[in-house]
């Protein structure tokens, strides 16, 4: 097995797992990051019987809120001196406004702010790592999302289908920013539409539901979504930071992911959220 660490986030099933699967069989280390403790360890049975002489471990973490954020990035960095590779893979699409115990709306908080705060408090680590890489795993539908910093984080413009898009457009806008701030480093980010993939988002009920369900049974396979990220993580042909790719290609991104204005006052934002002051060194 090679040395070098790869995370994985929201790696028991799906995507996630797919993901963790195909870099376990180009002989990495995987820390599959899961929320549900049985489903972690189901996940990582799977790979000790799959993988028997791959180095494959399980650590339970919460995306949802900042105090478990950075629970779970303590324990990161108590567990692994050296992380190579994070991918921010974990996501949600509620179909009801729920917010944390922050008073964030549940999926700005894990679809966003968590990779944020996450990143940074593992920044170090990869930096003394490099050369490394973070993948945020993001989703075509970007292009339809709209920020409003007085609105979103809170859930006051909450929309079962558009809050979705939303926070992956915060994702973007994170994104091209901190990838301005890396350069130097050795560490890149880049984000990646994985493909419409049969997942379980946007798995609720009603009419809506019922479409998406139907659409599924035409949607691509997980091992097939995990192509992109794996790519991204992983290939040496891979010189990029701050782009965003569309399975393995890169992609232009639309004017209002270009929006320097809207990136800066986001980021702001989330230092203040997290309790945070990310230096500009």
């Amino acid at each position: 097995m090679d040395e070098k660490v790869c995370i994985v986030t929201g790696a028991n099933r799906g995507i996630g797992y797919a993901i963790a699967e195909g870099i376990v069989q180009k002989g990495r280390q995987v820390v599959l990051v899961c929320r549900d403790e049985a489903s972690g360890n189901k996940a990582l049975n799977k790979f000790h019987t799959s993988y028997p002489q791959t180095a494959v471990e399980l650590i339970i973490g919460d995306l949802s809120s900042i105090e478990s954020v950075n629970s779970l990035a303590q324990e990161l960095l108590n567990r692994f001196p050296r992380i190579d590779v994070l991918i921010h893979n974990a996501g949600i699409w509620p179909s009801k406004l729920t917010k944390n115990k922050d008073g964030l709306e549940m999926a700005f908080m894990v679809n966003y702010l968590a990779p944020f705060y996450m990143t940074h408090l593992l920044l170090n680590r990869l930096k003394a790592s490099n050369p490394a890489r973070i993948v945020l795993v993001s989703a075509g539908l970007y292009v339809r999302g709209l920020v409003d910093l007085k609105r979103t984080p809170w859930g006051d413009d909450f929309h079962k289908i558009k809050t979705y898009m939303n926070t992956k457009l915060c994702g973007i806008l994170f994104m091209r920013k901190l990838a301005g701030m890396l350069e130097g480093t050795g560490v890149a980010i880049n984000a990646v539409h994985p493909g419409v993939i049969r997942t379980g988002l946007g798995d609720f009920g009603g009419v809506i539901g019922v479409i998406l369900r139907g659409f599924k049974l035409f949607m691509g396979s997980p091992k097939k979504g995990a192509k992109g990220p794996i790519h991204l993580a992983l290939s040496p042909n891979v010189q990029s930071n701050g782009s965003y790719y569309d399975k393995t290609k890169e992609k232009a991104l639309v004017e209002k992911a270009l929006d320097d204005s809207l990136a800066n006052e986001l980021w702001d934002l989330s230092e203040q959220l997290c309790g945070i002051q990310v230096s500009k060194d």
